[in-house]
């Protein structure tokens, strides 16, 4: 994984979210995807790292209606189910791209 975490731009397509990092890949994170993966105190218990969110209650036409950055280090999303509360750090998204459901091209 590269050491420079930067974003050069983040947008928004009709299925997924699409980063451009700052080493020139592009990386396509699917928004049902994005959800599932979410750590926040309401999907993953805190003490254990057990995930407490229930893959079948989040529905497979689940959008993102925004994204923020969050600092440098994180970006947020908000979902149409309402879930607004999961922080992705940087370094966890850029991990992710290693999985077949994120398409990736480009890079050094």
């Amino acid at each position: 994984m590269p050491d420079d975490l930067t974003l050069r731009d983040v947008s928004i397509d009709a299925e997924h979210v699409v980063i451009q990092w700052g080493d020139g890949m592009t990386c396509r994170y699917p928004f049902r995807y994005l959800r599932l993966q979410c750590g926040c105190a309401g999907c993953v218990e805190e003490m254990t790292g057990r995930p407490i969110l229930a893959p079948a209650s989040v529905p497979d036409d689940i959008l993102i209606l925004d994204q923020l950055p969050v600092g440098r280090y994180a970006m947020q999303f908000m979902f149409t189910d309402g879930h607004t509360t999961g922080i992705y750090p940087l370094k966890d998204l850029r991990e992710m791209s290693q999985f077949d459901a994120v398409q990736c091209e480009g890079g050094k």
